[in-house]
């Protein structure tokens, strides 16, 4: 999912004794692959993930980690896991999603995968990994914010890469503190050309679709494009140590519209629905996997709120043969029709 390969990474190989691979990046190839070995009606995110899962197998992979849950993706891992031993991969699956992740099933794993791990070694190291997703996802945060009126074309995008790329290489939870304010005032300084009362556009939905670019056709870069200030809450921080309040402040703020919670982030979406038409937001894009359930059951909930307060909003759903063409002609005429509304 985007850029947290990166923290991933950096986590596994300072607390395993292993060679971490880090799979190509998801193209034609990778959808093409999942969508040849998976069930017709299955989510997309199965499909990318099985192609990723085939690709990194093909590049020597002999241990696979799946993570993740929320909705029918905590139970597609043993599904997966058959798919890939029917096709011939010999290869170990560490099931982070069935049963719960507590540090004590996760440490007998990672114990599997190196018998000399080191706790104290992995909490730390963990630490470092933690507050690098923090400092990431606060950095993009402020360019969605802005990378709509830079100036210098792709200057946020290079600056970005850069401080990866620094971050990827630190030691310590110090000097990574350290990188991220020096980079951070450098962002600050990048030349920008932002009206006051510019176009605000709020984007929600399913979290995969959300955070992988590629499954959204770069969605975000593309409304950049059209000098818009994006307005996102789905992260891996907010997944992490958000989301649980969020859901509760949702059935408070939002009992007119949701008397139950609804899984994975069908809850959430709804109050943020609510809390972009508050803040008058020019907009709102939903976007989401095919046959996503969570979010089909929320469309309607969405959809009344989003009347209600008179903003417009529009859906796009994604799988292997979503037309590209087709999603930047209706995003084109949903930025004309919210400029048109402004005017």
């Amino acid at each position: 999912m985007g850029n947290y390969y990166i923290p991933a990474k950096y986590l596994l190989s300072h607390i395993v004794d292993a060679d971490i691979i880090i799979p190509p990046f998801i193209t034609a190839k990778t959808i093409e692959l999942g969508s040849k070995y998976s069930p017709d009606f299955v989510c997309t995110p199965f499909k990318y993930t099985l192609g990723t899962m085939i690709e990194s197998l093909e590049q020597g992979a002999s241990i696979l980690i799946q993570f993740g849950g929320g909705c029918r993706y905590g139970y597609y891992s043993e599904l997966q896991e058959q798919i890939l031993k029917e096709l011939g991969y010999k290869f170990e699956l560490l099931n982070l999603v069935s049963g719960k992740a507590n540090i004590k099933r996760i440490y007998k794993m990672i114990k599997r995968i190196d018998k000399k791990f080191n706790i104290f070694k992995g909490l730390y190291h963990l630490y470092i990994a933690k507050n690098m997703v923090k400092y990431m996802d606060r950095v993009d945060d402020y360019i969605r914010k802005n990378v709509g009126f830079e100036v210098n074309k792709n200057s946020f995008d290079n600056l970005n890469k850069e401080m990866l790329d620094k971050f990827s290489k630190v030691n310590n939870p110090i000097s990574l503190y350290i990188l991220y304010k020096k980079y951070f005032h450098k962002f600050k300084k990048l030349k920008i050309n932002k009206p006051k009362n510019c176009l605000k556009v709020g984007v929600i939905g399913e979290l995969y679709t959300l955070m992988e670019p590629f499954s959204n056709y770069y969605l975000e870069k593309e409304l950049a494009s059209y000098n818009i200030e994006i307005k996102r809450f789905t992260n891996v921080n907010y997944l992490l140590f958000k989301n649980k309040k969020t859901i509760k402040k949702a059935l408070r703020k939002s009992k007119k519209y949701m008397k139950y919670k609804m899984c994975a982030d069908a809850s959430s979406n709804i109050y943020w629905t609510k809390y972009l038409c508050n803040k008058k937001y020019d907009g709102i894009i939903h976007i989401k996997s095919s046959f996503c359930t969570p979010e089909i059951g929320s469309m309607p909930i969405i959809d009344k709120i989003a009347n209600n307060y008179n903003v417009p909003i529009i859906y796009f759903s994604f799988d292997a043969n979503t037309s590209e063409v087709g999603i930047k002609t209706r995003l084109e005429a949903f930025y004309d029709m919210i400029e048109m509304r402004r005017q």
